[in-house]
């Protein structure tokens, strides 16, 4: 069993809840799950064009649908935090401590080989041990 167990979470993916299910089964009575989601706002030009509010107006609305996915479940911490998805993801694990990550992929198609997912990323670079669920 781990005492601090991770779930990076993609909003617009279906695996939260299988996700959770594995953390909540991995960590046990006494563990803590975070339930992360990383926001990652518009870059270079593009912020140039987009109001601060729609920006911020953004980030509310990730911040209500992560809260949204934890409805009804108890014990699990939920975090949103601006940046990078995958280096966050690995800068999180190791500033807080944390001993697994669980995370959800998709099958990976030719440009997953080329570029890296985020879970290959975070497999590759993580402090810690990675659980990875992928979807049927």
């Amino acid at each position: 069993m781990y005492r601090k167990v991770l779930v990076p979470m993609a909003l617009d993916h279906g695996l939260s809840s299988q996700t959770l299910a594995i953390a909540q089964a991995l960590a046990g009575d006494g563990g803590e799950i975070i339930a992360l989601h990383v926001y990652e706002a518009p870059q270079g030009s593009v912020t140039a064009y987009l109001d601060a509010d729609v920006v911020a107006e953004g980030f509310s609305q990730a911040k209500a649908q992560l809260a949204e996915k934890l409805t009804g479940l108890s014990g699990i911490k939920a975090e949103i935090i601006k940046g990078h998805t995958y280096r966050t993801i690995i800068d999180y694990a190791g500033a807080h401590d944390i001993e697994c990550i669980v995370i959800g992929s998709h099958k990976p198609g030719l440009s997953d080989y080329l570029l890296g997912s985020t879970a290959a990323r975070v497999v590759r670079h993580a402090p810690c041990a990675v659980h990875v669920h992928r979807s049927s």
